[in-house]
């Protein structure tokens, strides 16, 4: 047995005497292991069956209605020294967490299964993987767990395999507890590479896999050595030739970034040939490979979708993957038990995600965070890539925000140092319907802003730190989608459409187009943009790419004041880069 085996027995031990299961049971990721821990659960009411005729194998889950999203202000790095894990992060000391969470687990799982689950995020075969076990007491943390990762026998086998080279696993102690908001805690501990979680059972405060391991400890482990660890997007555009190039392509929420992953052309450019390939759609992990260039993997073998918005006309790929073998979580059900959410043109909800006989004074059918978890392979766009050991090349990074105005349809950076500073300046505007206050800019530097288990100074001169001799980086842009108008309507029809702008990138990836050189980076000339077609008025075409001096000098005002608040963490070529910028815009 090796070194890393018998460490993970006496942990696992050791957290069976803390938590005092009834019994103890190891995940081998078996279709009957899957098949009983269903029938478990529908027997507990934690699933309900949906309509098997429309909906193969597919369940419902509704959570607690305090227990919905991720809780940021909850979510804790706890590094030694608070420094850190910086501004950009909640921060308690390492020894104050876990006696804080061990007081909590103490006798938690009483009456219980404690469930451990070996899991490899990445391709089973991957150098690029990295491997985690997550102790849990929820079947329902299981069942997604498989879906989401490769879980079970052959992930421990990995786990035993790296243990003979002394490769570390992350260990993820997890329990619903009682699913009390007041004792409700996610704790990293990045040093450690140890995740614990108590009181939820939703999404990422439970499968550990996701955020916790594969961004929060990612990102720290990554920086250690030497990739990255990133909330992006993947995915592969074959042009007509049969020449497909990858892009990764982070942001913010409400920004499009599943829709972009699944992006279906529009139907001049399918009937000519081109397709898009989806690789992940949440978070992608990018390596220096021998030739110079980054290759990434998605290490995650699922999504985790929000379904309200998801339709026939938004992602028709997203919706077709979901009738069958799909859990969903806090959607609506229609009179005949198919799931519904709002965004959906047919059906009509007569239970709410709460179970609630559906009254519109009630408020949304679906929780507005509803969700599905699916196996990626289920999707029709997943590319036959996706399960590479060495990953796929990465061609370009997009960065992309909401906003109304100011910021062009596409521009590209300069160098990799213009591009780190476009990442770190990412923002985007809020919405009344989300807020109460619309177009307040916030900033989420490369949409890792939850996400970063380490001071994002430090965070950003890792990213500068790939500008290496023979290094062969990806070309950087930022895209904009929801650029309006003065008469209040978004100028760019996105979805389909979107793809004109990366057909845009990737030829200037290749260097077969020309740009037109301004103070924030290069632009399109609107004449080798394929907007023919659309319908556009060629004055929306000059707004969607207009470059407004005065409102440019503000916001690099303000992108200063935003890298002073990490001090003498904020890497002095940003400060050099937008001080270029700022006297460009003066010419």
């Amino acid at each position: 047995m090796s070194s890393q085996l018998e460490a993970l027995n006496r942990w696992v031990d050791e957290v069976a005497r803390l938590t005092q299961p009834d019994r103890i049971v190891w995940c081998d990721g078996s279709d009957a292991e899957a098949r009983q821990l269903n029938d478990l659960m529908v027997a507990r009411g934690d699933l309900i069956p949906l309509n098997a005729n429309t909906h193969p194998n597919c369940f419902l889950h509704r959570s607690s209605k305090s227990d919905v999203a991720r809780v940021e202000h909850l979510t804790l790095v706890c590094t030694p020294e608070r420094e850190d894990a910086g501004p950009n992060n909640h921060w308690m000391a390492p020894a104050e967490a876990h006696a804080k969470m061990d007081a909590l687990f103490a006798g938690c799982m009483k009456g219980r299964t404690m469930y451990v689950i070996p899991y490899c995020m990445g391709p089973i075969d991957s150098p690029i993987s990295r491997c985690g076990v997550e102790i849990t007491d929820s079947p329902y943390v299981v069942a997604n767990m498989r879906i989401m990762t490769r879980m079970g026998s052959a992930a421990l086998a990995r786990i035993e395999r790296e243990g003979a080279q002394g490769k570390p696993f992350v260990k993820g102690l997890h329990s619903i507890g009682e699913l009390d908001p007041e004792r409700r805690f996610i704790m990293h501990f990045p040093e450690e590479l140890t995740i614990k979680s108590f009181g939820s059972g939703y999404g990422g405060n439970a499968l550990l896999g996701k955020k916790c391991h594969a961004l929060r400890i990612a990102s720290y482990q990554a920086r250690r050595e030497g990739w990255l660890a990133e909330h992006m997007l993947i995915v592969g555009i074959e042009n007509p030739k049969g020449e497909t190039k990858y892009v990764a392509a982070a942001f913010p929420s409400a920004c499009g970034k599943t829709n972009l992953a699944m992006l279906i052309p529009p139907e001049g450019y399918r009937k000519a040939g081109w397709k898009v390939w989806t690789v992940g759609d949440d978070i992608c992990w990018m390596t220096p490979g021998a030739d110079g260039r980054l290759w990434a993997i998605n290490p995650e073998a699922g999504f985790f979708g929000v379904a309200p918005g998801t339709s026939q006309k938004t992602n028709p790929n997203a919706l077709a993957m979901l009738g069958h073998d799909t859990i969903f979580t806090n959607v609506a059900v229609t009179a005949d038990n198919n799931p519904w959410w709002e965004g959906l043109p047919d059906g009509t909800p007569v239970k709410d995600w709460q179970g609630r006989d559906y009254q519109p004074g009630n408020g949304p059918a679906a929780h507005p965070n509803s969700r599905f978890t699916v196996a990626a392979k289920q999707c029709a766009s997943f590319s036959p890539h996706a399960e590479d050991a060495k990953g796929v090349p990465i061609s370009a990074i997009v960065f992309g925000g909401r906003r109304e105005s100011l910021v062009p349809l596409v521009f590209q950076a300069r160098d990799w140092t213009h591009g780190v500073l476009i990442g770190a300046a990412m923002a985007s505007e809020t919405t009344a319907a989300a807020t109460g206050a619309v177009g307040v800019v916030r900033r989420d530097p490369m949409a890792m802003k939850p996400f970063c288990g380490y001071n994002y100074g430090d965070y950003f001169a890792h990213w500068l730190s790939f500008d290496q001799p023979g290094a062969k980086l990806p070309q950087v842009f930022h895209v904009n989608w929801f650029r309006k108008g003065s008469d209040g309507k978004f100028l760019w029809p996105g979805f389909g459409d979107n793809l004109r702008v990366l057909e845009w990138i990737l030829k200037r990836v290749e260097g077969s187009t020309a740009a037109h050189d301004t103070a924030i980076g290069h632009l399109p000339h609107a004449a080798d943009l394929d907007v023919a077609g659309l319908g556009l008025d060629p004055h929306h075409v000059s707004e969607l790419l207009h470059v407004d001096a005065e409102g440019w000098k503000r916001e690099i005002g303000e992108i200063g004041a935003y890298l002073d608040s990490y001090g003498e963490r904020a890497p002095a070529a940003l400060h050099r880069e937008r001080e270029r910028i700022a006297e460009a815009l003066k010419d």
